[in-house]
């Protein structure tokens, strides 16, 4: 079962796969991209969606993924399956590099396996094999040449080299004095022949130096010879060259036999790291796309929040265009959607948005939704988008469109989603909307899902009429007649064709001739559509506004609430305030007419006695105050604002109950006269009034006499 290469085409889906590719740091990871086809089974769409999710997050944070980044070793699998084969230094150093990653990330995988826990389940049966490694730095060193302790013979073949070459410098250097100081040699002395130090030798002494002439100069006047000395010493180091590099055969020969057990290993290796490319290309398109996983059902259902075609958001970004979103939901009791309205309104995108996310979905990569959206699989998935006359096949665009309707009828079941674009055009309005319309009925009838787009009036009441099907239109602004791209469910759509010509400059009459012609009827079930959009569109904008304003007042209660919230903290303070500087007053004014008595009378003991019967009033009210206080700390945490205003009411209250219960009753409750026994407010001493002048009384307290008024004087019993 695969999806139809059509389908895949008109939803364009070769060119995500391509935008994806670009991030790909492998030539396998773009052959397994180039492969990537939808899948149909639950689980391994849940488990590849699962492996980018996962994935994602570790671009979103810190804990970022080893690098992956390998060249191929197939090439070098194939040869290790020869027996006897030998493999290149340059292919030992590929094969280590993917070792080394993939050890790497399997270390890091089960050390964060909690937080990648599907990407681990990739390499948990992979074993680790650091032998491989260890084997091939023990041949060859970190700059591509095989190591001089590679064998023993080796070791022993490149000390003998080094001899050598020690011997023919030595041995060409005694031969270049000797010819020199002869004045054999010409100016230049010597020279180089296939790698070969040679002596510049005059032509006509050509016969008086020993050794092979290796060649002359273009003139014929110099002749160059190898020293006999250095001769005997360069055949013997051929000869070493020659053994060097046939034990190098031999030690890469037997590396490769060593490889050959562990070829299953490094296939998995290489798989599991183009794999990675994969995800890890997958993962960063969804980035660009701000993809995301919705929920996936085994329930039939497509909800998409907030949806954007991917291709067209990431063009639109680049131009600094903005790109509208769509909401549409297809399930069991809503199946197929009929979007109807005028012609680049928006519909043939909103019908490739969906085909196309859910080709995505269903290939493992995440798309642009919203959250809350939600997608289902589908096992068919078929569509008829754009032109589709066909020129090799002599086919004009109807008879093709009724061949691909007669290929849907095939396979269209409640395991299909349908796309189909202008359903119903190429033909005679009248008889190609009829043949439509039972095509429509059919697919109804099958269970399918499916969403098309027309301007066929027959189709839209037949959304109408059916209880799984309904309409849906692209709204328009009347006004400006300039679309909105805003997909409306529940309304089909007006084509605005006669509103639309009048803007684009046909004139009035030209119009209204064509109105004629058309039957009554018709325009007057597309005016009223057209007038309910208009409506819908009135509706909307009353709606947004209503909310706009609500929001504002419900911003403007926040802040009175923060103000009244704060006038009454103030309020508690100033009255805490109030308070404190009356009890101040208060205390200020009995211990200056303490000083005034003992300022008379000069008596100290009396001064002490006063003093301390003041001082014990006040800490009375203080344990009181502070009882109170740390009563009302330990419950601060648990209660409002609110709370401790009537908690402050009520402590007041006890106050006055509290004094009210004194053997002392208030002096507004007894009109006082000569003789009386009183005290003034907060004082234990006892006097008796003696004389009365206006609103002052003279007080006997015995040891000593006052005047007060008389407002401040309490009556005693």
């Amino acid at each position: 079962m695969s999806i139809p290469k059509k389908t895949l085409e008109d939803l364009e889906f070769n060119l995500v796969i391509d935008s994806i590719s670009k991030y790909c740091v492998t030539s396998l990871g773009k052959d397994l991209l180039r492969d990537l086809a939808p899948q149909y089974e639950f689980s391994d769409i849940n488990f590849s969606l699962n492996l980018v999710s996962e994935y994602l997050s570790s671009l979103e944070n810190d804990n970022n993924f080893p690098n992956h980044g390998f060249e191929s070793i197939s090439k070098e699998l194939k040869i290790i399956e020869i027996e006897n084969s030998q493999l290149e230094i340059e292919s030992f150093r590929k094969i280590k590099i993917v070792v080394e990653l993939t050890i790497s990330h399997i270390k890091f995988l089960k050390k964060f396996k909690d937080y990648y826990k599907n990407i681990y389940l990739l390499i948990e049966h992979l074993e680790v094999e650091k032998n491989i490694i260890s084997e091939i730095n023990s041949v060859i060193d970190k700059f591509g040449f095989i190591k001089d302790n590679a064998s023993v013979d080796l070791s022993e073949i490149r000390k003998g080299i080094n001899t050598t070459k020690s011997k023919i410098r030595q041995s060409f250097s005694t031969a270049l004095s000797s010819y020199n100081s002869s004045g054999y040699l010409d100016e230049i002395k010597e020279s180089t022949i296939d790698n070969r130090r040679v002596l510049a030798v005059k032509a006509m002494y050509r016969r008086k130096v020993k050794g092979q002439m290796m060649g002359s100069s273009k003139t014929g006047s110099i002749v160059y010879i190898e020293p006999q000395e250095t001769l005997v010493q360069s055949r013997k180091l051929q000869d070493l060259l020659y053994d060097e590099d046939q034990e190098v055969k031999r030690i890469l020969k037997e590396l490769t036999s060593f490889l050959r057990p562990h070829l299953s290993t490094l296939n998995k290796y290489q798989s599991y790291l183009a794999k990675i490319d994969v995800i890890y290309s997958k993962a960063k398109y969804a980035y660009e796309i701000n993809g995301i996983k919705p929920n996936v059902s085994r329930d039939k259902v497509i909800f998409l929040k907030n949806a954007f075609h991917p291709l067209l958001y990431c063009n639109n970004k680049k131009l600094d265009v903005k790109t509208y979103s769509q909401t549409i939901e297809l399930s069991k009791n809503n199946r197929i959607i009929v979007i109807s309205g005028p012609n680049a309104g928006g519909k043939s995108i909103t019908l490739k948005t969906i085909g196309l996310l859910q080709l995505m979905i269903q290939s493992g990569i995440l798309i642009p939704v919203h959250q809350q959206s939600e997608m289902s699989v589908f096992q068919n998935i078929i569509s008829d988008i754009g032109d589709n006359q066909s020129i090799e096949n002599q086919l004009s665009t109807y008879s093709y469109r009724l061949k691909n309707m007669n290929n849907f009828l095939r396979k269209c079941n409640s395991e299909t989603l349908f796309l189909i674009d202008e359903f119903g055009t190429g033909s005679d309005p009248e008889l190609g909307g009829a043949l439509a319309e039972i095509f429509l009925e059919v697919f109804y009838e099958r269970e399918s899902f499916g969403v098309i787009t027309t301007h066929y009036s027959n189709l839209k009441l037949l959304a109408d009429e059916l209880p799984n099907m309904s309409n849906a239109n692209m709204q328009f602004n009347d006004k400006t007649l300039e679309p909105t791209f805003n997909l409306i469910v529940g309304q089909a759509g007006s084509s605005f064709t006669f509103e639309v010509a009048q803007k684009n400059g046909i004139p009035y009459s030209i119009i209204n001739r064509a109105k004629k012609k058309i039957e009554i009827g018709k325009i007057r079930f597309d005016a009223t559509i057209a007038k309910l959009q208009k409506q819908r569109l009135e509706l909307d904008k009353t709606t947004s506004s209503l909310k706009d304003e609500e929001s504002k007042f419900r911003k403007e209660n926040e802040k009175l609430n923060i103000t009244n919230d704060k006038v009454k903290s103030k309020l508690i303070n100033y009255q805490e305030l109030f308070d404190s500087n009356q009890r101040m007053i208060v205390t200020g004014n009995k211990l200056n007419e303490i000083a005034q008595r003992y300022f008379n009378d000069n008596k100290k003991r009396n001064l002490i006695s006063e003093v301390l019967n003041l001082v014990n009033t006040i800490n009375s009210k203080r344990k009181k105050i502070n009882f109170s206080k740390a009563k009302l700390d330990r419950n601060k945490n648990k209660k409002t604002q609110e709370t401790l205003n009537k908690e402050l009411i009520v402590i007041r209250k006890d106050k006055k109950i509290n004094k009210s219960k004194t053997l002392v009753k208030k002096k507004v409750l007894v009109e006082l006269k000569l003789g009386d026994k009183v005290r003034l407010e907060d004082s234990t001493s006892i006097g008796t009034i003696d004389k009365i002048e206006k609103n002052k009384a003279v007080v006997n307290y015995g040891t000593f006499i006052t005047k007060v008024d008389l407002n401040r004087l309490e009556y005693v019993k």
